[in-house]
């Protein structure tokens, strides 16, 4: 009984090492979204921080069609980030799955 307490926690311990880990490299990745053929790119972080947003000037001729293509930008950078963080995030688990609407990083 014992012995299988003591592998639990060394697994749980692994576990939350390599969660650090992708969390970490989570914080280090940048994924670009792009809308209307590349006009508007938006570059998060992979914990959702804008980094960059760049908007052709042919676009700005029509403001309501450059709040759309920004609009559609982030959807898909955000879409991206959100792909990449389940990606590493589900290989720190081991595939563990989490119960659903939790969210991470937190």
């Amino acid at each position: 009984m014992r012995g299988n307490i003591a592998q639990l926690m060394q697994q749980a311990q692994k576990m939350q090492e390599d969660m650090q880990r992708a969390q970490e490299e989570l914080a280090r990745l940048e994924v670009v979204g792009n809308a209307g053929g590349g006009m508007v790119e938006v570059t998060l972080s992979g914990r959702m921080e804008c980094r960059k947003v760049r908007i052709d000037p042919t676009v700005l001729s029509d403001p309501e069609m450059a709040e759309d293509l920004v609009a559609a930008a982030f959807n898909d950078a955000v879409n991206k980030a959100n792909a990449a963080s389940q990606e590493k995030l589900g290989a720190a688990t081991a595939g563990m799955q989490l119960p659903p609407g939790l969210k991470l990083p937190f």
